[in-house]
């Protein structure tokens, strides 16, 4: 079983496929994003704009993810804004330009989408996403806790 090959292939392809979306972003004059960056605008576009939910859908802290905003804030591309349903909460959002920043990575995702395709065949891209959407499963092996010694 080539199972650390799993973890490698697939960090491998994700550079690429960011990489890809960098480059081409850079080629049309928008500013450098992080990968950090880039993840944060993924979740926002995904619907997903509580820092807090983002933070965790990503697996870093809340500090690391408020100080990346802070970074895509500064560059223009995103805005925070109190969440009018919970004043409690922050909410950030894409800016116009972040927007327009948005429309840019799409068109080059399709680029990239379809450059896969051809590569792999329109059967195996089909069946490598189905694979990647599948749920595989609860991720965490849990060991029990734990037997508690009886008192004599």
């Amino acid at each position: 079983m080539r199972t650390n090959q799993l973890i490698i292939a697939l960090f491998q392809r994700f550079c690429w496929l960011d990489e890809g979306l960098q480059a081409r972003l850079h080629d049309r004059g928008w500013p450098d994003v992080n990968r950090p960056q880039s993840m944060v605008m993924t979740n926002i576009v995904s619907g997903v704009v509580r820092p807090s939910d983002i933070a965790r859908n990503l697996g870093v802290s809340r500090q690391a993810i408020h100080s990346t905003i802070n970074q895509m804030v500064a560059l223009g591309i995103v805005q925070l804004e109190t969440d009018p349903s919970d004043r409690r909460h922050m909410i950030v959002s894409l800016t116009k330009t972040g927007a327009r920043m948005r429309k840019d990575a799409q068109r080059a995702m399709d680029a990239l989408t379809a450059q896969i395709a051809a590569v792999l065949g329109q059967d195996k891209f089909d069946a490598l996403l189905a694979a990647l959407e599948a749920d595989w499963g609860d991720n965490i092996e849990r060991a029990a806790p734990p037997a508690k010694k009886k008192s004599a």
